[in-house]
């Protein structure tokens, strides 16, 4: 425990310290605040621009990412889950999941745009596809590693297939799902954000679009640090529900070696 929190601290310093040399470099050198903006100029841009402009387009950004994303677990789920039980499904849609992760993002907003015009909805599409492969591939590699003492066991309890894969097999998967929504989080309010830069009517890529026309360097790291925001408290709120599933699971463990 002390060595987690001393890692943490060690973390937090350095952090400290790059933004401090940050600081620092661009006082010394006087650059302009177009070319390179200080830390403290960004927290004050960050602080004037929230309630004009920052806070109903991270409002749009947020829902679009959040929903997008919560669309994507059943049915990342569901594909993962597929691709294991079925040989068939896995030849014929994992070499799809595969060409789909190297399909750029700039070459699909286009057609979404297309498909869905500029509203919000389109987006959250859009998140929720990118958001869908992580989560079954991981699916996928998580049931396969579960040892097949784990289902002989519950076989000869008489239990059935469903339950089985119910309880036994997606829940020593876990780790491998969460891993797999986690990385999903990575992408999930950067690709709303993407798809409003390239068509939109409200939303951080918008104005990020607004700033670099303007050369508001300030105003392009404040909403760069929103969403870097939004992405840890998405990827918490995964890992609060990481414990909360698994913390039955350990005290069951305890319980069963007293």
């Amino acid at each position: 425990m002390k060595k987690k929190g001393y890692r943490i601290w060690i973390g937090i310093g350095t952090f400290a310290v790059l933004i401090a040399i940050w600081q620092i470099c661009v006082c010394a050198g006087k650059i302009s605040p177009r070319v390179l903006s200080s830390p403290w100029q960004i927290v004050v841009c960050l602080v004037e621009y929230w309630p004009s402009v920052l806070s109903s387009a991270t409002l749009i950004t947020g829902l679009e990412g959040f929903l997008g994303f919560l669309a994507s677990i059943p049915l990342g789920l569901a594909l993962g889950i597929g691709l294991y039980s079925s040989k068939t499904v896995q030849s014929s849609l994992y070499p799809l999941i595969v060409v789909a992760q190297m399909l750029p993002l700039i070459t699909i907003a286009p057609l979404f745009i297309i498909w869905f015009g500029f509203s919000p909805a389109g987006k959250g599409v859009m998140v929720a596809v990118f958001s869908i492969f992580p989560i079954a591939v991981q699916t996928f590699r998580g049931l396969k590693k579960v040892p097949e003492e784990y289902v002989d066991v519950a076989k000869s309890c008489g239990a059935g297939r469903f339950w089985i894969l119910l309880h036994v097999k997606l829940r020593l998967a876990a780790p491998q799902i969460f891993g797999g929504m986690k990385i999903a989080t990575a992408y999930v309010f950067a690709t709303a954000a993407t798809a409003e830069y390239l068509g939109a009517r409200n939303g951080l890529g918008i104005v990020l679009q607004s700033a670099f026309e303007s050369f508001q360097t300030p105003l392009i790291f404040s909403a760069t640090i929103v969403i870097i925001a939004m992405t840890a408290l998405l990827w918490l709120l995964v890992s609060i529900s990481e414990w909360a599933v698994s913390r039955p699971k350990r005290s069951f463990l305890k319980f069963g070696r007293k």
